[in-house]
């Protein structure tokens, strides 16, 4: 941000946060800036209220405008509550508690007039004077040193949420008013012209998996030659496959291994639809663990392990190290006739979750389970194991220019999103003087 101009003058903000502002803003705090209110209008419905659609707190996490085309839930509510939180337009609203102490005080902007549109529970409805004030403190509270100020000031343990004096305290470096649009409308057009950055690289992101996926299967259900002669395998999901392949049900392939842990000192491997099988110390992530793993199913390298309870969204694999692996979760054993890199390949795709998903027992999706009976039924193309190696090999050759060019992109858009927050920060405590460049 070096070619943005900086004020003619700053003085000292006295907020460690802030440092330095022009001369000519104010420090101020939010309370003096519009007025708040929390939301208690919950997701229940009673016979003695009106119906009305509820902006909830997922409308307002996962978007930064709230407009009449999100998909609000019906809902009640009492006159009285209608008559308090119902939107209007230049209405801010904030996410006020969370398990994550990073999910508080995200803001969302009511961008439209909204009838029959209330404000739902967990959530906080701030209200200035004018539409300019509600868009420049809206781009505010996204900026740094108030998340920084909500970090602090939201203390928990298991949840964690913001007071009363949390939000009114929030200091806000105001500019004059004649000002508030003109920087308004700058970080509109800047975001914007990020946005439709991210989106672009976001979308070829999806390109290259679409590509991994195709060239994946294809490999695994046609075989690398183009010439070579094709049979129906006689399995609806795989199609036609090279005539010298054979199709074996997985009872031929694997058997179940149900060995248990002594100590439950052994590493422990979790299986997720997104990683595969990986060990549990490399997720980022709280999960909860038993406090005695003794009993937990061992799993030696190469066996197939499948979450049981997340099969039907593609959540098994091939483990590459020894280790355990929870009680509930199934795992097998290769046989002699297949290669586990090539089984992995196999069960990490779309279409053979889709195929677990018809042997799976239960009535819903979180519900359904895949049994050791039920696995065996399914069926597998196999070539020879020497042509399955080779068909890992020209895989992995081929997905690592894919997988270093996503890796790329992921870091591109992790830029642009920091340039992004650099510039709401910079533009609403004013260390770039925009007046010139947004006239």
């Amino acid at each position: 941000m070096s070619h943005y101009k900086r004020y003619p003058a700053y003085k000292d903000s006295g907020l460690e946060w802030i440092g330095d502002v022009p001369q000519h803003r104010e420090i101020k705090r939010l309370r003096h800036v519009g007025s708040f209110t929390n939301s208690n209008v919950d997701k229940k419905s009673y016979e003695d209220q009106k119906a009305v659609r509820l902006c909830n707190y997922t409308d307002v996490y996962y978007n930064e405008f709230v407009t009449a085309e999100l998909s609000f839930m019906q809902a009640t509510a009492s006159r009285g509550e209608i008559e308090a939180f119902s939107l209007k337009k230049g209405d801010v609203l904030i996410t006020k508690d969370s398990e994550d102490p990073a999910d508080i005080g995200i803001p969302a902007l009511v961008a439209e007039e909204l009838p029959g549109v209330v404000c739902g529970y967990h959530l906080t409805i701030i209200r200035t004077s004018d539409a300019d004030t509600s868009r420049f403190l809206h781009r505010v509270i996204q900026s740094q040193p108030t998340k920084a100020h909500f970090f602090v000031e939201a203390p928990g343990i298991t949840r964690y949420g913001l007071g009363q004096d949390a939000i009114g305290n929030l200091p806000v470096c105001l500019p004059p008013r004649e000002h508030r649009s003109i920087l308004a409308d700058w970080i509109d057009r800047e975001t914007g012209r990020l946005d439709a950055l991210i989106a672009k690289k976001t979308r070829f992101i999806e390109l290259l998996k679409e590509k991994r996926q195709a060239l994946i299967t294809r490999a695994v259900t046609k075989g690398l030659d183009p010439s070579v002669k094709m049979k129906e395998s006689g399995v609806e999901w795989i199609g036609e496959v090279p005539a010298h392949w054979e199709t074996f049900s997985a009872k031929r392939l694997f058997t179940e291994r149900d060995e248990r842990s002594n100590t439950g000192a052994e590493e422990l491997l979790t299986v997720s639809h997104l990683t595969g099988v990986t060990p549990r110390s490399e997720k980022n992530v709280n999960m909860f663990e038993a406090e005695s793993k003794v009993g937990y199913k061992l799993c030696h390298a190469g066996d197939i392990v499948i979450n049981t309870l997340w099969a039907w969204m593609g959540a098994m694999g091939a483990a590459w190290q020894p280790g355990i692996v929870s009680p509930s979760y199934h795992v097998y054993k290769p046989g002699a006739r297949v290669d586990s890199a090539f089984i992995d390949l196999i069960v990490r795709l779309p279409i053979f979750a889709k195929e677990v998903n018809r042997y799976s027992k239960g009535i819903w999706s979180s519900r359904l389970r895949l049994y050791p009976e039920s696995f065996f039924e399914i069926r597998f193309a196999i070539p020879s194991r020497k042509e399955q190696e080779a068909i890992v090999e020209w895989v992995r050759a081929r997905t690592q220019r894919l997988t270093l060019l996503e890796e790329k992109t992921k870091r591109s858009i992790e830029l642009l999103k920091e340039r992004r927050a650099a510039l709401i920060t910079a533009a609403v405590t004013g260390q770039i003087d925009l007046r010139e460049d947004a006239a």
